[in-house]
Protein backbone atom coordinates (compact mmCIF):
# COMPACT_ATOMS: atom_id res chain seq x y z
CA UNK A 1 0.00 0.00 0.00
CA UNK A 2 1.57 3.32 -0.93
CA UNK A 3 0.52 6.53 0.38
CA UNK A 4 1.12 10.56 -0.23
CA UNK A 5 0.20 12.45 2.96
CA UNK A 6 -0.75 16.00 2.22
CA UNK A 7 0.09 18.78 4.65
CA UNK A 8 1.33 22.10 4.47
CA UNK A 9 3.78 21.58 7.26
CA UNK A 10 5.97 18.66 8.90
CA UNK A 11 6.40 19.86 12.22
CA UNK A 12 5.44 23.38 13.02
CA UNK A 13 2.28 23.24 14.79
CA UNK A 14 -0.46 21.17 16.53
CA UNK A 15 -1.92 19.85 13.05
CA UNK A 16 1.66 19.19 11.49
CA UNK A 17 2.43 17.32 14.13
CA UNK A 18 0.04 15.08 14.47
CA UNK A 19 0.00 14.28 10.81
CA UNK A 20 3.73 13.84 11.06
CA UNK A 21 3.60 11.35 13.67
CA UNK A 22 0.81 9.32 11.80
CA UNK A 23 3.05 9.68 8.85
CA UNK A 24 6.08 7.87 10.76
CA UNK A 25 2.98 5.40 12.51
CA UNK A 26 2.34 3.89 8.96
CA UNK A 27 5.83 3.63 8.21
CA UNK A 28 6.52 1.48 11.17
CA UNK A 29 3.35 -0.77 10.30
CA UNK A 30 4.79 -1.13 6.92
CA UNK A 31 2.99 1.34 4.92
CA UNK A 32 5.19 3.04 2.32
CA UNK A 33 4.26 6.71 3.46
CA UNK A 34 5.49 9.88 1.88
CA UNK A 35 4.37 13.37 3.18
CA UNK A 36 4.39 16.14 1.10
CA UNK A 37 4.47 19.81 3.10
CA UNK A 38 5.23 23.40 1.70
CA UNK A 39 7.22 24.11 4.71
CA UNK A 40 9.98 21.49 5.78
CA UNK A 41 11.21 22.06 9.12
CA UNK A 42 13.24 18.45 10.29
CA UNK A 43 15.56 16.66 8.05
CA UNK A 44 13.43 13.06 7.77
CA UNK A 45 14.00 11.86 3.60
CA UNK A 46 10.93 10.61 3.77
CA UNK A 47 9.37 14.38 4.49
CA UNK A 48 9.56 16.23 0.56
CA UNK A 49 8.41 19.81 -0.25
CA UNK A 50 7.15 20.67 -3.49
CA UNK A 51 9.80 20.81 -6.88
CA UNK A 52 10.85 23.53 -8.60
CA UNK A 53 12.55 26.77 -8.32
CA UNK A 54 9.14 28.74 -8.42
CA UNK A 55 7.69 26.73 -5.81
CA UNK A 56 10.88 27.10 -3.58
CA UNK A 57 10.71 30.93 -4.22
CA UNK A 58 7.28 31.79 -3.19
CA UNK A 59 6.96 29.16 0.31
CA UNK A 60 7.41 32.16 1.93
CA UNK A 61 5.19 34.68 0.31
CA UNK A 62 1.96 32.10 -0.68
CA UNK A 63 0.29 31.95 2.94
CA UNK A 64 0.06 36.71 2.04
CA UNK A 65 -0.76 36.14 -1.07
CA UNK A 66 -3.68 33.30 -0.56
CA UNK A 67 -5.03 36.11 2.15
CA UNK A 68 -5.12 39.28 -0.07
CA UNK A 69 -8.87 39.01 -1.15
CA UNK A 70 -9.09 39.70 2.93
CA UNK A 71 -8.10 43.20 2.66
CA UNK A 72 -11.10 44.45 1.65
CA UNK A 73 -12.92 43.44 4.72
CA UNK A 74 -11.26 46.21 6.86
CA UNK A 75 -14.07 44.51 10.18
CA UNK A 76 -12.55 41.07 9.93
CA UNK A 77 -11.72 39.61 13.03
CA UNK A 78 -8.28 38.61 13.80
CA UNK A 79 -8.66 34.84 13.51
CA UNK A 80 -7.55 32.68 10.62
CA UNK A 81 -8.85 32.70 7.21
CA UNK A 82 -8.05 30.50 4.34
CA UNK A 83 -9.43 31.38 0.71
CA UNK A 84 -7.21 28.21 -0.95
CA UNK A 85 -7.23 30.38 -4.56
CA UNK A 86 -3.57 30.27 -5.27
CA UNK A 87 -2.52 27.97 -8.18
CA UNK A 88 -0.46 24.94 -7.54
CA UNK A 89 2.29 22.01 -9.12
CA UNK A 90 0.59 19.04 -6.61
CA UNK A 91 -1.72 17.50 -9.08
CA UNK A 92 1.83 16.92 -11.09
CA UNK A 93 3.47 16.06 -7.96
CA UNK A 94 0.60 13.06 -6.95
CA UNK A 95 0.71 11.48 -10.53
CA UNK A 96 4.79 11.32 -10.17
CA UNK A 97 4.68 9.60 -7.00
CA UNK A 98 1.01 7.33 -7.78
CA UNK A 99 0.00 6.63 -4.44
CA UNK A 100 -3.04 4.50 -3.75
CA UNK A 101 -4.19 6.96 -1.50
CA UNK A 102 -4.37 10.49 -1.23
CA UNK A 103 -4.39 11.50 2.38
CA UNK A 104 -5.46 15.18 3.04
CA UNK A 105 -4.29 16.69 6.51
CA UNK A 106 -4.02 20.54 6.84
CA UNK A 107 -3.95 22.22 3.67
CA UNK A 108 -4.38 26.07 4.08
CA UNK A 109 -1.46 28.80 4.41
CA UNK A 110 -1.77 29.06 0.22
CA UNK A 111 -0.53 25.47 0.34
CA UNK A 112 -3.19 23.73 -2.42
CA UNK A 113 -5.39 24.95 -4.63
CA UNK A 114 -8.76 23.66 -3.68
CA UNK A 115 -9.64 22.86 -7.31
CA UNK A 116 -6.66 21.01 -7.44
CA UNK A 117 -8.22 18.18 -5.15
CA UNK A 118 -10.42 16.69 -8.66
CA UNK A 119 -6.77 16.18 -10.40
CA UNK A 120 -5.49 13.77 -8.64
CA UNK A 121 -8.05 10.53 -9.39
CA UNK A 122 -7.33 8.87 -6.30
CA UNK A 123 -9.54 7.74 -3.26
CA UNK A 124 -8.97 10.69 -1.17
CA UNK A 125 -8.93 10.23 2.32
CA UNK A 126 -9.18 14.00 4.40
CA UNK A 127 -8.53 14.26 7.96
CA UNK A 128 -9.60 17.30 9.68
CA UNK A 129 -8.33 19.07 12.28
CA UNK A 130 -10.49 21.79 12.69
CA UNK A 131 -13.51 22.97 10.92
CA UNK A 132 -12.07 24.87 7.30
CA UNK A 133 -12.98 21.93 4.96
CA UNK A 134 -16.63 22.64 5.70
CA UNK A 135 -17.35 26.33 6.34
CA UNK A 136 -16.49 29.22 3.92
CA UNK A 137 -13.26 29.88 5.10
CA UNK A 138 -13.17 29.97 9.03
CA UNK A 139 -10.89 27.43 11.16
CA UNK A 140 -13.44 27.33 13.94
CA UNK A 141 -16.96 29.02 13.58
CA UNK A 142 -17.55 29.95 17.18
CA UNK A 143 -21.05 30.73 17.72
CA UNK A 144 -21.60 30.51 14.27
CA UNK A 145 -23.96 27.70 12.28
CA UNK A 146 -23.88 29.24 9.00
CA UNK A 147 -22.23 26.35 7.43
CA UNK A 148 -24.77 23.79 7.81
CA UNK A 149 -26.20 25.98 4.66
CA UNK A 150 -24.34 28.40 2.01
CA UNK A 151 -22.82 31.25 4.15
CA UNK A 152 -22.75 34.44 3.38
CA UNK A 153 -22.88 37.77 5.81
CA UNK A 154 -19.46 36.10 7.73
CA UNK A 155 -19.55 37.21 11.11
CA UNK A 156 -15.51 36.69 11.28
CA UNK A 157 -15.17 38.49 8.12
CA UNK A 158 -17.48 41.64 9.58
CA UNK A 159 -19.42 40.95 5.95
CA UNK A 160 -22.81 42.46 5.56
CA UNK A 161 -23.65 40.90 2.14
CA UNK A 162 -24.99 37.36 1.63
CA UNK A 163 -22.37 37.03 -1.63
CA UNK A 164 -19.19 37.47 0.34
CA UNK A 165 -16.33 35.63 0.24
CA UNK A 166 -17.79 32.37 2.30
CA UNK A 167 -20.50 32.11 0.05
CA UNK A 168 -18.00 31.87 -2.80
CA UNK A 169 -15.85 29.68 -0.88
CA UNK A 170 -18.59 27.11 -0.15
CA UNK A 171 -20.07 27.13 -4.43
CA UNK A 172 -16.00 26.02 -4.58
CA UNK A 173 -16.02 23.44 -2.45
CA UNK A 174 -19.39 22.15 -3.06
CA UNK A 175 -17.83 21.77 -6.67
CA UNK A 176 -14.61 20.34 -5.86
CA UNK A 177 -16.25 17.47 -3.45
CA UNK A 178 -19.48 16.58 -5.74
CA UNK A 179 -18.77 13.57 -7.17
CA UNK A 180 -14.99 12.47 -5.80
CA UNK A 181 -14.20 9.68 -3.69
CA UNK A 182 -13.78 11.27 -0.43
CA UNK A 183 -13.56 9.82 2.92
CA UNK A 184 -13.64 11.85 6.14
CA UNK A 185 -11.96 10.95 9.46
CA UNK A 186 -12.27 13.18 12.34
CA UNK A 187 -10.06 12.96 15.36
CA UNK A 188 -13.05 13.64 17.96
CA UNK A 189 -16.53 12.82 18.23
CA UNK A 190 -17.47 16.70 18.29
CA UNK A 191 -15.50 17.54 15.25
CA UNK A 192 -17.34 14.38 13.22
CA UNK A 193 -20.80 15.68 14.61
CA UNK A 194 -20.05 19.12 12.97
CA UNK A 195 -18.87 17.54 9.26
CA UNK A 196 -22.15 15.74 9.36
CA UNK A 197 -24.36 18.61 10.27
CA UNK A 198 -22.52 20.49 7.47
CA UNK A 199 -23.78 21.52 3.72
CA UNK A 200 -20.75 20.28 2.55
CA UNK A 201 -20.18 16.88 4.12
CA UNK A 202 -24.11 15.65 4.77
CA UNK A 203 -24.04 12.58 3.69
CA UNK A 204 -20.11 11.98 2.81
CA UNK A 205 -18.40 9.11 4.90
CA UNK A 206 -17.14 10.54 8.26
CA UNK A 207 -14.65 8.10 10.42
CA UNK A 208 -13.88 9.01 14.00
CA UNK A 209 -10.00 8.01 14.40
CA UNK A 210 -8.39 9.57 17.68
CA UNK A 211 -5.18 10.94 16.92
CA UNK A 212 -2.00 9.17 18.30
CA UNK A 213 1.43 9.93 19.86
CA UNK A 214 4.73 7.95 20.50
CA UNK A 215 4.13 7.11 23.97
CA UNK A 216 7.44 5.93 24.81
CA UNK A 217 8.28 9.60 23.81
CA UNK A 218 6.13 11.10 26.14
CA UNK A 219 5.83 9.56 29.62
CA UNK A 220 6.03 10.37 32.82
CA UNK A 221 9.60 11.23 35.07
CA UNK A 222 10.17 11.62 38.17
CA UNK A 223 8.77 15.27 38.35
CA UNK A 224 11.85 16.14 41.56
CA UNK A 225 14.20 15.59 38.47
CA UNK A 226 12.14 17.05 35.62
CA UNK A 227 11.73 20.31 37.89
CA UNK A 228 15.80 19.90 38.23
CA UNK A 229 16.58 20.19 34.62
CA UNK A 230 14.22 23.42 34.17
CA UNK A 231 14.99 25.25 37.24
CA UNK A 232 11.58 25.43 38.80
CA UNK A 233 10.50 25.76 42.55
CA UNK A 234 10.70 22.39 44.14
CA UNK A 235 8.31 23.39 47.14
CA UNK A 236 5.12 25.02 44.95
CA UNK A 237 2.33 23.58 42.62
CA UNK A 238 3.03 24.30 39.36
CA UNK A 239 0.03 25.45 37.16
CA UNK A 240 0.70 24.64 33.58
CA UNK A 241 -0.06 26.90 30.36
CA UNK A 242 0.57 27.17 26.57
CA UNK A 243 0.33 30.97 25.64
CA UNK A 244 1.37 31.01 21.98
CA UNK A 245 -1.40 33.33 20.16
CA UNK A 246 -3.45 32.81 23.65
CA UNK A 247 -3.47 36.89 23.88
CA UNK A 248 -4.30 37.73 20.24
CA UNK A 249 -6.86 34.57 19.57
CA UNK A 250 -10.31 34.83 22.30
CA UNK A 251 -11.12 30.95 20.92
CA UNK A 252 -7.53 30.08 23.29
CA UNK A 253 -10.12 31.19 25.96
CA UNK A 254 -6.96 33.75 28.19
CA UNK A 255 -9.94 36.13 28.91
CA UNK A 256 -11.33 33.36 31.25
CA UNK A 257 -7.83 31.87 32.35
CA UNK A 258 -6.36 35.25 33.73
CA UNK A 259 -9.17 35.56 36.08
CA UNK A 260 -9.50 32.11 37.34
CA UNK A 261 -5.82 32.35 38.19
CA UNK A 262 -6.58 35.84 40.31
CA UNK A 263 -9.44 33.74 42.01
CA UNK A 264 -6.94 31.17 43.30
CA UNK A 265 -4.96 33.79 44.32
CA UNK A 266 -7.84 35.51 46.15
CA UNK A 267 -8.08 31.93 48.08
CA UNK A 268 -4.65 31.75 48.95
CA UNK A 269 -2.84 29.77 46.68
CA UNK A 270 -0.44 32.65 45.57
CA UNK A 271 1.96 31.86 48.07
CA UNK A 272 1.63 27.79 47.36
CA UNK A 273 1.23 27.79 43.54
CA UNK A 274 3.09 29.63 40.41
CA UNK A 275 2.38 29.57 37.22
CA UNK A 276 4.58 28.35 34.40
CA UNK A 277 4.14 29.66 30.72
CA UNK A 278 5.71 27.82 27.90
CA UNK A 279 4.84 29.09 23.64
CA UNK A 280 6.12 32.90 24.41
CA UNK A 281 8.62 34.62 25.98
CA UNK A 282 7.61 37.08 28.82
CA UNK A 283 5.95 40.46 27.59
CA UNK A 284 7.38 43.61 28.55
CA UNK A 285 4.25 44.44 30.37
CA UNK A 286 3.23 41.26 32.17
CA UNK A 287 -0.46 40.94 33.40
CA UNK A 288 -0.88 40.61 37.03
CA UNK A 289 -2.18 37.34 36.97
CA UNK A 290 -2.15 36.59 41.07
CA UNK A 291 0.68 34.02 40.83
CA UNK A 292 4.30 34.39 40.09
CA UNK A 293 4.53 33.27 36.51
CA UNK A 294 7.99 31.69 34.94
CA UNK A 295 7.87 31.93 31.53
CA UNK A 296 10.14 29.36 29.51
CA UNK A 297 9.69 30.35 25.35
CA UNK A 298 9.14 27.72 22.63
CA UNK A 299 9.31 24.57 23.67
CA UNK A 300 10.17 22.22 19.99
CA UNK A 301 10.97 18.31 20.55
CA UNK A 302 9.01 15.64 21.82
CA UNK A 303 11.97 15.11 24.84
CA UNK A 304 11.85 18.39 26.44
CA UNK A 305 8.29 18.88 26.18
CA UNK A 306 8.19 15.91 28.00
CA UNK A 307 10.26 16.90 30.73
CA UNK A 308 8.16 19.91 30.90
CA UNK A 309 4.93 18.44 31.77
CA UNK A 310 5.98 15.71 33.84
CA UNK A 311 6.83 19.29 36.16
CA UNK A 312 3.76 20.13 36.80
CA UNK A 313 1.03 19.28 38.65
CA UNK A 314 -2.14 20.50 36.66
CA UNK A 315 -2.11 21.63 32.96
CA UNK A 316 -4.95 23.95 31.78
CA UNK A 317 -6.23 25.02 28.24
CA UNK A 318 -8.99 26.97 28.63
CA UNK A 319 -10.13 26.67 24.84
CA UNK A 320 -13.81 28.10 24.09
CA UNK A 321 -13.62 25.62 21.06
CA UNK A 322 -10.93 23.06 19.98
CA UNK A 323 -10.53 19.72 18.52
CA UNK A 324 -8.71 17.05 20.01
CA UNK A 325 -5.67 19.56 21.38
CA UNK A 326 -2.11 17.51 21.01
CA UNK A 327 -1.07 19.27 24.18
CA UNK A 328 -3.81 17.54 26.63
CA UNK A 329 -2.96 14.43 24.88
CA UNK A 330 0.76 15.03 25.51
CA UNK A 331 0.53 16.12 28.97
CA UNK A 332 -2.00 13.19 29.99
CA UNK A 333 0.73 10.81 28.44
CA UNK A 334 3.29 12.64 30.76
CA UNK A 335 0.68 11.82 33.72
CA UNK A 336 -0.09 15.55 33.91
CA UNK A 337 -3.81 16.40 35.07
CA UNK A 338 -5.60 18.73 32.50
CA UNK A 339 -8.21 21.53 33.51
CA UNK A 340 -10.22 22.54 30.86
CA UNK A 341 -13.63 23.80 29.39
CA UNK A 342 -16.46 20.41 28.76
CA UNK A 343 -16.36 21.75 24.77
CA UNK A 344 -15.37 20.19 21.45
CA UNK A 345 -13.16 17.34 21.52
CA UNK A 346 -12.04 18.19 25.14
CA UNK A 347 -14.33 15.16 26.68
CA UNK A 348 -12.65 12.24 24.49
CA UNK A 349 -9.54 13.04 26.06
CA UNK A 350 -10.65 14.27 29.73
CA UNK A 351 -12.52 12.41 31.92
CA UNK A 352 -14.18 14.46 34.83
CA UNK A 353 -12.25 13.44 37.94
CA UNK A 354 -10.73 10.85 36.39
CA UNK A 355 -7.65 12.26 34.88
CA UNK A 356 -8.49 15.81 35.11
CA UNK A 357 -11.24 18.41 35.30
CA UNK A 358 -14.15 19.66 33.26
CA UNK A 359 -15.39 22.73 33.48
CA UNK A 360 -18.86 24.15 32.78
CA UNK A 361 -18.29 26.48 29.78
CA UNK A 362 -17.55 29.32 30.40
CA UNK A 363 -16.51 31.01 33.33
CA UNK A 364 -13.66 31.75 35.23
CA UNK A 365 -15.10 30.36 38.10
CA UNK A 366 -15.25 26.92 36.58
CA UNK A 367 -11.75 26.66 35.52
CA UNK A 368 -10.53 27.81 39.18
CA UNK A 369 -12.61 25.16 41.39
CA UNK A 370 -10.76 22.49 38.79
CA UNK A 371 -7.43 24.17 38.92
CA UNK A 372 -7.96 24.00 42.89
CA UNK A 373 -9.29 20.35 43.22
CA UNK A 374 -6.48 19.03 41.54
CA UNK A 375 -3.76 20.95 43.26
CA UNK A 376 -5.47 20.65 46.63
CA UNK A 377 -5.13 16.48 47.85
CA UNK A 378 -1.70 15.30 47.10
CA UNK A 379 -2.78 11.57 46.87
CA UNK A 380 -5.92 12.69 44.61
CA UNK A 381 -3.36 14.33 42.49
CA UNK A 382 -1.05 10.97 42.22
CA UNK A 383 -4.39 8.96 41.28
CA UNK A 384 -5.38 11.37 38.35
CA UNK A 385 -1.69 10.88 37.29
CA UNK A 386 -1.84 7.08 36.72
CA UNK A 387 -5.13 7.28 35.28
CA UNK A 388 -4.24 10.22 32.81
CA UNK A 389 -1.21 7.73 31.71
CA UNK A 390 -3.48 4.55 31.48
CA UNK A 391 -6.04 6.52 29.44
CA UNK A 392 -3.07 7.24 26.46
CA UNK A 393 -2.12 4.27 26.70
CA UNK A 394 -4.99 2.77 26.23
CA UNK A 395 -6.59 4.69 23.27
CA UNK A 396 -3.78 7.22 21.76
CA UNK A 397 -1.15 5.36 21.30
CA UNK A 398 -0.26 6.40 17.74
CA UNK A 399 0.30 2.20 16.47
CA UNK A 400 -3.27 2.12 17.60
CA UNK A 401 -4.41 4.98 15.40
CA UNK A 402 -1.74 3.72 12.74
CA UNK A 403 -3.67 0.19 12.61
CA UNK A 404 -7.15 1.91 12.35
CA UNK A 405 -5.66 4.06 8.92
CA UNK A 406 -4.59 0.76 7.56
CA UNK A 407 -7.96 -0.95 7.95
CA UNK A 408 -9.52 2.35 6.79
CA UNK A 409 -6.96 2.32 3.57
CA UNK A 410 -7.17 -1.32 2.82
CA UNK A 411 -11.52 -1.63 2.80
CA UNK A 412 -11.22 1.62 0.74
CA UNK A 413 -9.03 0.13 -1.70
CA UNK A 414 -11.04 -3.32 -2.04
CA UNK A 415 -14.32 -1.36 -2.79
Amino acid sequence: MKTLLLNTSDIRGGAARAAYRLHKGLQSAGVASTMLVQDKAGDDPSVIVRRGRLAEATVAFRPGLDSLALKFYRSKKPVIFSTACLPDCIGREVAIHNPDIVHLHWIAMGFLRLETIRKFRRPIVWTLHDMWAFTGGCHYSGDCTKYTGYCGRCPHLGSGSDMDISRWQIKRKLKVFSDIDLTIVAPSRWLADRARESLLFKGKRIEVIPNGLDIRRFSPMDRRTARKILSLPQDKKLVLFGAQNSVVDRRKGFHFFGPALRRLAEKGWSGKAELVVFGSEKPTDPPDLGLKATYLGAFQDDISLAVLYSAADVFVLPSTQDNLPNVIMEALACGTPCVAFNIGGMPDLIEHKSDGWLAEPFGAGGLADGIEWVLEDEERNKELSVRARRKVEEEFDINLAARRYMDLFTGILSG
